[in-house]
């Protein structure tokens, strides 16, 4: 649980103070709501602390520090630089020359090399940990910036470019690593440089880590770092792009995410066998139909409607963004009990709205047979599931398995690291963060200075991260990218992956201001 309703008091007591336009103090009164989603106590204890503001115009927003044509040119040129390295976890792809290329950009910038640490555990998926010193002795812990180098594997012949060249065109950047997460990377790493040439001294140290095997390997990066060189990356807390971020319809922004929970990530290895045999004999009970028939049950099969308190608050506040069916059919689902065939209606009309209703699983990769002219002996797929928060790995194996209904079927947990097991972990999502005002007042007055009127809420991710390695060790994180993002337009781990470059330009000038505002001066 975050905290208890004196708690809250505690911290929305100084967010009212804040000197802020109407509509920002609005939307920190409506973070604040959002923050007290997993205490015991009802929502009423909330409203005793802060006095809810009423609906008005937008007021005109403070303007951000203006980005020089020269930081934007040094901001696209690192962009580029890192969308046409293959950071693959594959035979082509090597996150240290990627972490290399970096780490000159910051060691030529007049960075101490005492301060720029290139290491990790395989000289192929090597870590790049920068640390910009506070002026004089700190006066509080550092903060981490968290991004990781690798991406997923794609394709040439699937896109429509390069996968591996950045590609302007249209009003777009395309590139593998365009959504997840270059764009992030490429953007806290310019701004590091240019408060380093502008000679900002912060009250703290502010910490780049760039890391490995986010997306799968067997060298995470982040759970390496904190392993084996907690005091490179101790924190008081963490910002980690790779989740959170501006929602738009139609180019209109309608919420701004921060993750406050994700789901569990995991894998689970699928296989049928059978005595195989000759091809002009064909058999019914083949390995490949066997897979097939377990994979249909699958496709077909919806895991159980839920929802928690995140998720709650997410779409109790999207609901005021919405209109027409999604609007009513939103508000019939946090009704008491909740309307099944809305959430039906929600989940068919946009994917993210299924995946933030409950567990998803889907099948990712097939093997099968062992020649062209015999019957396959054995077939196996991959099913990637993300667990919604409450169930555990082995919760779901067994579930899977009974949705098969196979008893020759066999389904086992694979591990990060590709290690096959029987079982699965019990192990269950990461429990929030209680919410820091340092965070939350200058995100929300930022994020009002470039999108006026979008709420801030928190919110689960879909997917999973390296907060989850932080979070276990004690260190808040907070997901937030400050990248906007058409609904329908998440191309991440897909075909033609791409970034509007006005998106691109917002989240450097976020993060410009967001960085100092956390380091302070």
């Amino acid at each position: 649980m975050w905290h208890n309703d004196k708690s809250i008091c505690a911290l929305a007591q100084p967010v009212a103070k804040f000197p802020v336009p109407a509509s920002a103090a609005r939307t920190i009164q409506c973070v604040m709501r959002r923050i007290h989603f997993l205490s015991l106590p009802s929502v009423a204890g909330l409203a005793l602390c802060i006095a809810a503001g009423q609906p008005s115009p937008v007021s005109a927003q403070a303007a951000l520090p203006t980005t020089s044509q020269a930081d934007r040119d040094q901001a696209r040129a690192i962009f580029k630089e890192l969308i046409e390295i293959n950071t693959t976890d594959t035979a082509l792809g090597n996150v240290t020359t990627g972490s290399t290329a970096m780490q000159k950009r910051f060691l030529d910038a007049g960075f101490p090399a005492e301060d720029v640490h290139l290491l990790g555990p395989d000289a192929r998926k090597m870590n790049l940990v920068v640390r910009y010193r506070a002026a004089g002795a700190p006066t509080e812990k550092p903060v981490v910036f968290l991004c990781h180098m690798d991406v997923v594997e794609a394709l040439r012949a699937d896109w429509s470019t390069d996968p591996f060249q950045f590609v302007e065109r249209d009003g777009y950047y395309y590139g593998r690593g365009t959504q997840d997460m270059k764009d992030s990377d490429a953007a806290l790493v310019a701004t590091f440089l240019r408060l380093h040439h502008e000679g900002y001294k912060p009250k703290r140290d502010l910490i780049l880590a760039l890391t490995a095997d986010e997306e799968g390997g067997k060298f995470n990066g982040a759970d390496w770092l904190v392993r084996n060189h907690r005091d490179l990356v101790d924190a008081a807390y963490v910002i980690n792009p790779d989740s959170g971020g501006v929602e738009l319809d139609h180019g209109r922004a309608v919420v701004a995410d921060v993750e406050a929970t994700e789901k569990v990530y995991s894998d689970f290895q699928i296989t049928a066998t059978n005595r195989g045999g000759h091809s002009s004999v064909p058999r019914p009970d083949n390995a490949i139909y066997e897979l097939t028939s377990a994979l249909n049950k699958l496709a077909s099969y919806s895991f159980p409607f839920e929802l928690n308190e995140v998720t709650r608050t997410y779409f109790t506040n999207l609901a005021g963004q919405e209109t027409g069916e999604t609007k009513t059919d939103i508000q019939a689902i946090l009704a008491s009990p909740p309307d099944l065939a809305a959430a039906a209606r929600l989940s068919a009309s946009e994917s993210s709205f299924n995946s933030n209703l409950r567990t998803t699983c889907v099948a990712t990769r097939l093997l099968a047979g062992h020649a062209n002219n015999a019957l396959p002996q054995t077939a196996q797929a991959n099913v990637n599931c993300r667990i919604f928060p409450g169930h555990s790995p082995e919760e779901i194996r067994k579930q899977l398995a009974g949705i098969f209904g196979d008893p020759k079927l066999t389904v086992k947990y694979v591990s990060d690291a590709g290690a096959v097991s029987v079982t699965a972990p019990e192990r269950k999502a990461m429990a929030p963060p209680a919410p820091i005002k340092e965070v939350f007042e200058p995100l929300t007055r930022l994020t009002q200075a470039i999108w006026p009127g979008t709420p801030v809420t928190p919110v689960m991710e879909n997917g999973a991260s390296d907060s989850i390695y932080f979070a276990q060790a004690g260190i808040p994180c907070y997901g937030y990218s400050a990248i906007a993002l058409e609904r329908d337009d998440d191309r991440a781990h897909g075909q033609d992956e791409r970034l509007p470059i006005d998106s691109y330009w917002k989240s450097l000038d976020f993060f410009y201001s967001f960085a100092k505002a956390l380091g302070g001066a």
